[in-house]
C-alpha cells in the first residue's frame, strides 16, 4: 500500500480521466506514473517513486506538458520514474 504524499492529494481529481503505468522493481521499489487531461485540455502528469514499505520516495507533479499528448508525457514520466527510482537505489546503497 502506497502512503500518499501532499503532492499527490493536491494533484488528484478522481472527476477526471486518466491513464496510469505502474511498475514494481526486483527490490520492491514502485512506481507510479499518471497523465490526464486537465478541464481546460492541458496535459497533466504525477510521477511518483515509493520504497518497498509504501512511503513516499519522490513525488512530482507537473500540471501543464505543452505540446505533449498523454501518451508522449506518458511515456517521459515513465523514463523520469525509473531514473529517479534507480538513482535513488544509487543513493540508499551510498550511505549504507
Amino acid at each position: 500500500m502506497r502512503i500518499r504524499g501532499d503532492v499527490f492529494w493536491n494533484w488528484a481529481d478522481p472527476t477526471l480521466h486518466h491513464r496510469a503505468h505502474d511498475e514494481t522493481l526486483d527490490d520492491g521499489t514502485s512506481m507510479d506514473v499518471q497523465v490526464r487531461l486537465s478541464r481546460t485540455g492541458a496535459t497533466q502528469l504525477f510521477i511518483g517513486v515509493y520504497a518497498g514499505t509504501g512511503m513516499a520516495l519522490h513525488e512530482e507533479a507537473f500540471l501543464s506538458r505543452p505540446g505533449e499528448s498523454m501518451t508522449r508525457a506518458l511515456a517521459w514520466g515513465v523514463g523520469r520514474a525509473r531514473c529517479l527510482a534507480t538513482n535513488q537505489q544509487s543513493a540508499e546503497r551510498q550511505v549504507a
